[in-house]
């Protein structure tokens, strides 16, 4: 995450934004932390302990992916990949549910709070 991305996030967006982050050293630079705390209004950090991916709804967003790429015949090349990927999310935005369903288990109620 760098501060490119968090100005690019809060344009596209007139409320609070609410940003789960893992322990990642980048999440929590001095540069990253500064424009943070001056943007109180417009986006709330949660972050997350060091290492717990089962707290993380992104990683179970990537695990559905990982397991929707075809085993046999996977994507040979980046080009391949990122089409993929880019199919991947496309049908998912036209099933919220399913992605809704990442946020639903017990481990993640915190998000809903």
């Amino acid at each position: 995450m760098t501060v490119r991305f968090l100005d690019r996030l809060i344009g596209q967006f007139d409320r609070q934004i609410h940003l789960i982050v893992d322990g990642r050293s980048a999440h929590r630079s001095r540069k990253v932390r500064t424009w943070l705390a001056g943007h109180p209004d417009r986006v709330e950090p949660h972050f997350l302990p060091w290492y717990s991916p089962e707290l993380n709804p992104d990683g179970l967003v990537n695990a559905d992916l990982k397991r929707s790429l075809p085993m046999h015949g996977r994507a040979r090349d980046q080009a391949r990949l990122a089409a993929e990927t880019r199919r991947f999310f496309h049908r998912r935005r036209r099933q919220p549910h399913i992605v809704r369903g990442c946020f639903g288990g017990p481990h993640v109620r915190y998000i809903r709070e």
